[in-house]
């Protein structure tokens, strides 16, 4: 399984964090060991004192593809959820000060987060898509996919130019703006448009 991520796909979110917004879409990759397994705490690697936490729209994969074109690229991702692109924001601010690559930062064990899955339908990718990440009981992103730099398809489009996805792959779309610090026993829930998809309590 592979994990895509994109980044810095809303305007506002990359203007908070003082990044260019890109002209095509970011991307960097997780291992499949970046899963936190279900019904598991979370717990704050000990390399980081700044861990925020990024709430996005994930696609799963359902069949091989390659250099997708057209109207129909949705159809090779069957369910949609939301999840949470930890990072570690002062690790990766000193790899980008050195030029080098995210993944000390942003690929470390359990630090992709999934909610349960909805099915992809037509009527979905239809609509705007709102979704949110709430902290100890608060909201702190309220997103909506029709604000993507980069909508859904067009992430599709892009990632396939440059590797094959097969079933099971996911793929992060990015965050909006409200990133920001995580703590100790905070409690995260996703809600995909009025429905709760997850909760994950971090480690006291």
């Amino acid at each position: 399984m592979s994990i895509f991520c994109i980044g810095r796909n809303y305007v506002a979110h990359a203007h908070e964090l003082g990044n260019e917004v890109p002209t095509s879409p970011v991307i960097f990759m997780k291992p499949s060991t970046a899963v936190l397994a279900e019904g598991k705490n979370f717990t704050i690697p000990s390399f980081t004192n700044d861990l925020h936490y990024e709430g996005e729209l994930v696609l799963r994969v359902s069949k091989e593809g390659k250099n997708l074109k057209g109207p129909n690229v949705l159809d090779y991702c069957d369910a949609i959820t939301v999840g949470i692109d930890f990072t570690a924001r002062d690790l990766q601010n000193k790899l980008k000060e050195k030029g080098l690559p995210w993944e000390k930062a942003k690929a470390f064990d359990d630090s992709a987060i999934l909610g349960k899955w909805t099915p992809l339908t037509s009527k979905i990718v239809e609509n705007p898509i709102r979704f949110s990440l709430h902290k100890n009981g608060t909201i702190v992103q309220d997103g909506d996919s029709s604000l993507m730099i980069f909508p859904l398809a067009t992430i599709l489009e892009s990632l396939t130019e440059y590797f094959t996805i097969y079933p099971g792959d996911l793929i992060y779309t990015g965050t909006p703006v409200g990133v920001g610090p995580t703590h100790k026993g905070d409690v995260f829930e996703g809600y995909f448009e009025a429905n709760q998809v997850f909760s994950v309590k971090v480690n006291p």
